[in-house]
């Protein structure tokens, strides 16, 4: 103003027009004063009205992320307030976005996902903003489905490559569009779905089912085609060439030994006669191992048919298979009765030996040997015996039936065995006494046989009886029962007034000529006999030996 007032004065302004102008002035002065403060209070309603708005759309952020409220912080300047608002909303907005975008993302895996198992997608709304948790959710969800769409891909993928080789060895053609699907479809479009995985899987079992019963077919074609061959007694070079060689169980491999089972039963009915012979021998073979009788073998009457025929064959083929699971299904019980058998026979055949003479001439500690085996023999004949009792009856209990050894049960087959036993020893004993009640009843009246001594070497030293001589004879007066042999011609003549009867004592020693050397006196053969019977008397097994075995 006093600058204003010295332009005033130098251009020689009146004062009055100098108030004048010094009042427009001030007026111009507070109009711009007045107009600054209207701008700042503008300025200031506009941040009390930014701060208003941030904090309402912070609010609805909040809600929105569902977050807790945002709280300002207290002593701030307006400016200061407006701007940290301001900031927060842009950080909300942004994670606002990104929550959308991932959600989005997510739902575009959900739904690829679902295409290829054919499964229902997440449930979540696309319409709102989601939590941290609904995406950490979504996130481990999509990873499961990830999971199981690896999973059953490697499923997939190694079934269908079965499924292939197995079509290939079945020479089997897809013929359904999901067979097609499968083999014939790129492994990425195939649906994954749990249907899908399950058709797959039971087509995968329907083809192994298949293949199994292809190799079934085929083990008993096999089988078939080599019996077929023992009964028509095909040669070795025949068989080499056979199908039966080739391994696997394709379908031609199947068709190639059906035609050879057709061709050897084609055969057969041409040689229906040897045929049945051969099966008659393997059901004799059957019925020998099931220790059938007389009388069951009889039972099977076509067995004595004469009338060569497809019938008889076939009542044949159903015997041989019937008797063929008898015995497989009871294998290990006969088995068992076949190793009692043997050991029986071995029993009986010591007990043979046992009653030989000549045993007592052998060398080598053979009856040493006899007598341990025998001793060995006795323990295992009555442990088995022992075993097989318990097992008959647990069978015929699991059973409810039989157990038939040759048309008995098994006890009245051993007992009946002992009983033969014990009546062939009684015969053998009777056949004895008449034997050597014949003797002496000979000797008595006639004289006693010549005998000629067996050389025999005697431990010891042996000093022969008194001898004295008589017109160049030697004459023993060890025994009454007198021999005389002639020095000439060296007949012998026999006493029979003066012998004794063979249970009085020993029989008479020869007398030897004194020209020959002296030899100990053989024993007679009532002195051999008795020597052998007090052997059997003391070695013989007998029924009561065994364990618990009542005859």
């Amino acid at each position: 103003m006093a600058a204003l007032r010295d332009i005033w004065e130098e251009i020689g302004i009146p004062e009055e027009q100098r108030l004048e102008r010094t009042d427009v002035v001030k007026k111009h002065i507070k109009g711009l004063l007045d107009m600054m403060v209207a701008e700042e209070e503008s300025l200031k309603d506009r941040l009390l009205k930014s701060i208003a708005l941030c904090r309402k759309e912070l609010d609805t952020l909040c809600r929105e992320l569902q977050l807790d409220p945002f709280e300002a912080e207290e002593g701030c300047t307006i400016l200061q307030m407006e701007k940290n608002l301001r900031t927060r909303v842009e950080v909300m907005l942004k994670q606002k976005r990104d929550r959308r975008q991932e959600l989005k993302t997510l739902q575009e895996q959900d739904r690829d996902l679902c295409d290829i198992l054919c499964t229902t997608p997440f449930c979540i709304d696309s319409n709102a903003v989601p939590s941290l948790e609904d995406l950490d959710r979504y996130r481990r969800h999509l990873a499961s489905l990830t999971t199981e769409k690896e999973q059953r891909r490697e499923e997939f993928v190694s079934s269908k490559r079965q499924i292939i080789l197995l079509m290939e060895e079945l020479d089997h053609t897809p013929d359904t569009s999901f067979e097609r699907d499968v083999v014939c479809e790129d492994e990425e479009a195939f649906c994954l779905s749990t249907d899908n995985i399950a058709a797959l899987q039971n087509l995968l079992q329907q083809l192994e089912a298949r293949r199994s019963l292809n190799e079934a077919v085929c083990t008993e074609l096999r089988s078939r085609i080599i019996a077929l061959w023992e009964r028509l007694q095909v040669p070795l070079e025949e068989r080499e060439s056979s199908a039966v060689h080739v391994s696997g169980s394709r379908a031609k491999t199947r068709k190639a030994l059906q035609l050879e089972v057709d061709q050897l039963e084609e055969l057969k009915l041409q040689n229906m006669k040897s045929v049945i012979q051969a099966i008659r021998a393997e059901l004799v073979d059957y019925w020998d191992k099931c220790f059938y009788s007389q009388e069951q073998r009889e039972g099977f009457s076509p067995y004595y048919d004469e009338d060569y025929t497809e019938t008889l064959l076939e009542l044949h083929d159903a015997e041989v298979g019937k008797m063929k699971s008898y015995y497989e299904t009871h294998k290990d019980l006969f088995e068992a009765v076949r190793k009692w058998e043997e050991n029986w026979k071995l029993f009986l055949e010591l007990e043979r030996k046992a009653t030989d003479p000549s045993r007592f001439a052998n060398r080598g500690g053979n009856l040493l040997k006899e007598e341990k085996q025998r001793a060995k023999l006795q323990k295992t004949l009555s442990k088995l015996q022992e075993e097989l009792e318990s097992r008959v009856q647990a069978w015929e209990q699991e059973h409810e039936g039989t157990f038939l050894v040759k048309g008995q049960q098994f006890m009245e087959y051993v007992t009946e065995q002992w009983q033969l036993y014990r009546l062939e020893k009684e015969k053998e004993k009777q056949e004895r006494h008449l034997k050597k009640s014949r003797q002496i009843e000979t000797e008595m009246m006639y004289g006693s046989t010549p005998r000629t001594p067996i050389k025999r070497r005697v431990l010891g030293s042996h000093t022969p009886g008194k001898v004295r001589k008589l017109n160049g004879t030697s004459i023993s007066s060890a025994t009454p029962n007198s021999t005389v042999r002639s020095a000439f011609g060296g007949t012998i003549y026999h006493s029979p007034t003066s012998r004794l009867p063979p249970s009085g004592g020993k029989l008479g020693q020869a007398r030897t000529p004194s020209h020959m050397a002296v030899k100990p006196p053989r024993l007679g053969y009532r002195e051999r006999n008795k020597e052998n019977m007090s052997q059997l008397n003391g070695t013989t097994l007998s029924a009561r030996t065994f364990k618990g075995f009542q005859v």
